[in-house]
């Protein structure tokens, strides 16, 4: 890691790739660069009155004698949000992020806003959103960031989720569904519904329907569907090979947390897949995604079961 004060910019190379990276030009409006007693660089915010040693440039990244990618693998489990997006521009990008209050949805949200994107945090609770939002301007005070109301657990609510996004006639380039629940006791969404498959797929699947339209009118865009690799260890057919509604949406007497999760990410890639299929033809492309190996957040909170399973399992997983 190096610092030219003469030429301005931030230069350090990755410790696995190599790839030198740089930050150059002038520092964002209200920000400047001192010294402290250690004679190590820091940002002052004046229009935020705060400090940082994290260089508000960092965001908008610039590589260095780029040099073509090997064969070998460009991303592995240890890269970071902010390593991927390095020197990408996202100004102009309309993103909305199911569940991007908290856990990775939150860190998806706050990497994508300072690189340039506006994002909206879809969220149940519009006080936890708005914190949320807040942490990210206090990251970077110019970012476009916004919270709204969506609950998965009503259909309506969702409805109204996507009206109000269509009043603001704002294109939408990135759809990620994110939000889901894990561990949760069997109860029934005011649809009649139970609520891990109407959380997790069947809520995700109508906002999709729903904003359709405004997907293809803004293509090239994309939908992802954060899925999970627990979708193998279910079934959701029944002895002659049929889909079986009733495992989807099951009684309680039939009901099991961790096969009603594992049914609904399956869901998940199923829609996902037939998603592309459809929409790739007009510029709509749908990934699912497993976001890594028991990823400590807090949608374990659900049961003490589970506390404790996430919390033996810490040393081995990825963080947020």
């Amino acid at each position: 890691f190096s610092c030219s004060h003469l030429e301005e910019k931030t230069q350090w190379e990755h410790p696995k790739s190599g790839k030198r990276k740089r930050v150059a030009g002038d520092l964002p409006y209200g920000w400047e660069q001192e010294t402290d007693e250690n004679g190590q660089v820091y940002f002052v915010d004046h229009i935020n009155k705060r400090t940082t040693y994290l260089d508000p440039r960092l965001a908008f990244t610039v590589e260095d004698n780029p040099v073509k990618p090997t064969t070998r693998q460009k991303y592995d489990g240890n890269s970071t949000a902010m390593e991927i997006l390095q020197g990408r521009d996202l100004s102009g990008k309309v993103v909305i992020i199911t569940g991007a209050n908290s856990g990775i949805g939150f860190e998806t949200a706050k990497s994508l806003a300072l690189h340039g994107a506006c994002v909206i945090l879809a969220c149940r609770s519009v006080a936890r959103g708005n914190e949320a939002v807040q942490r990210i301007l206090g990251e970077w005070h110019k970012a476009k960031v916004e919270a709204m109301t969506l609950d998965l657990a009503s259909l309506q609510s969702v409805q109204h989720f996507a009206e109000a996004f269509k009043s603001k006639n704002l294109p939408l380039h990135i759809l990620i569904c994110n939000a889901a629940v894990f561990g949760a006791p069997w109860s029934l969404t005011e649809d009649g519904l139970e609520s891990t498959f109407q959380v997790n797929h069947l809520g995700h699947f109508y906002l999709v329907q729903l904003l359709e339209d405004v997907l293809c009118q803004s293509s090239p865009a994309r939908v992802v569907v954060v899925s999970s690799e627990s979708h193998r260890f279910t079934e959701i057919k029944d002895s002659s090979g049929k889909l079986d509604f009733s495992l989807l949406s099951p009684p309680k007497k039939e009901y099991w947390a961790m096969l009603a999760y594992n049914r609904s990410k399956l869901c998940n890639i199923l829609f996902s897949n037939q998603l592309n299929r459809r929409l790739s033809p007009h510029g709509v492309t749908s990934n699912s995604v497993h976001p890594g190996n028991m990823i400590y957040s807090n949608i374990h909170r659900n049961w003490w079961v589970y506390t404790l399973l996430f919390a033996l399992a810490r040393p081995f997983t990825k963080s947020m």
